[in-house]
């Protein structure tokens, strides 16, 4: 047991998110925690929802593959009293794992997360051809089912869980671009963490269903943001589950909500969509 934090995050041992937690406690200068798997990113985030864990680490976005839609469907709509805290930006670099040393061309299935193949796309189709391509719960996981199978059977995921579940490492770097980042919040329950000190602040938010449906409806709302000098790094249009033809758009924003500017904007924006949720005004680390 641990006097420290318990920080949930997508297990089991191994994952990336593992890795993020580690870079990420150092990073805060937090020496004592306790690492708490899930078995997804749900799960993490719940941990802390119901007071299991203090805090979770999740993937949001990767330079590859985009937006990680699990973590923005479970902060937008699967939970409640959640905020992020933090942003931190993780190298990432994938292994071709197996049981043990065997020919690429004799491989007949791999294993990994959906975000991980994405990202090694171009390896997959150039050197595993022949494979088949299966989805597993996280990357780690992928590397354990691997270790229980044995061989003709591979997995892509870190050198540490290769080492954790006892595999060798066929291939170093097989992701596709040599820069490929991803981007872990730290969350927290609301009001529950005192934000590290940082020169740059962000905002994220999701509204969704403008009130009044007309051309140019989605640049109006916008302009709340850009009339008052808010720069927007990202938007991103999502489905609303269940509703075809109905958006959620999320937005991050340089800035704080504790700026008039930002408070501001959002305020009119709560007056022309349907719902709008701030998830969160963190420093960028």
């Amino acid at each position: 047991m641990t006097n420290g934090p318990t920080v949930a995050y997508l297990g089991p041992r191994g994952t990336y998110s593992e890795e993020a937690v580690d870079q990420i406690m150092e990073r805060l200068g937090v020496a004592d925690y306790e690492p708490m798997p899930r078995s997804s990113i749900f799960d993490a985030l719940a941990a802390v929802q119901q007071d299991e864990a203090d805090r979770a680490v999740v993937p949001f976005e990767n330079s590859l593959e985009g937006s990680v839609t699990a973590t923005l469907d479970a902060l937008a709509v699967g939970t409640e009293g959640l905020e992020i805290v933090g942003t931190y930006e993780m190298a990432i670099t994938h292994c071709l794992v197996a049981d043990s040393k065997v020919p690429l061309e004799e491989i007949s299935v791999v294993l990994s997360h959906p975000q991980a193949t994405g990202q090694c796309a171009a390896f997959l189709r150039k050197r595993l051809a022949q494979a088949e391509v299966r989805a597993a719960a996280s990357t780690a996981e992928a590397v354990r089912l691997v270790a229980e199978h044995g061989p003709p059977w591979a997995a892509l995921g870190s050198r540490s869980a290769a080492r954790i579940y006892d595999c060798e490492v066929l291939e170093d770097r097989v992701e596709d671009e040599s820069v490929n980042v991803t981007r872990f919040g730290l969350i927290s329950r609301v009001g529950d963490s005192e934000r590290a000190e940082a020169d740059r602040w962000g905002t994220s938010l999701v509204f969704s269903e403008l009130g009044e449906d007309h051309p140019g409806a989605l640049a109006d709302a916008l302009t709340v943001f850009s009339s008052r000098g808010v720069n927007l790094t990202r938007i991103q249009s999502q489905p609303i589950r269940g509703d075809l033809g109905r958006y959620m758009f999320f937005l991050d924003l340089e800035g704080s909500t504790q700026t008039e500017a930002i408070a501001e904007a959002v305020a009119e924006l709560g007056g022309m969509a349907e719902s709008v949720k701030v998830l969160g005004s963190y420093p960028i680390i």
